[in-house]
């Protein structure tokens, strides 16, 4: 019998996907879901998933929205990370941040 081995490909400076092996139970449900198939179940039973191909994540969130733990977080690449400024407070926020930090370590773009 044959054995096939799952070698993951290198992280990336900004990873896509992080779960935390605190809250995960390893139900695989993100496996299931996901569309591009970045995560894989891992070899041992009861652990977080492999993310086998970062590169290949969509960002779509099924993944976030199918973990009944809560456990995923979904990390956008810097350059997809949006800000915005209201021209008349000066204010920077982010769309769908609800409570937005006191300062941030990334400049709003120009303009």
């Amino acid at each position: 019998m044959k054995k096939a081995f799952m070698a993951p490909n290198p992280v990336t400076p900004t990873p896509a996907v992080f779960i935390d092996p605190e809250l995960c139970t390893g139900c695989n449900e993100c496996v299931n879901i996901c569309r591009t198939q970045t995560l894989m179940p891992n070899p041992n039973e009861g652990e977080p998933p492999v993310a086998q191909y970062p590169d290949e994540c969509w960002f779509c969130s099924c993944c976030v929205e199918a973990c009944p733990n809560n456990a995923i977080i979904m990390r956008y690449p810097i350059n997809q990370r949006l800000f915005f400024k209201r021209k008349d407070t000066g204010e920077i926020f982010r769309i769908g941040q609800k409570d937005p930090p006191p300062q941030t370590y990334f400049e709003p773009p120009v303009g």
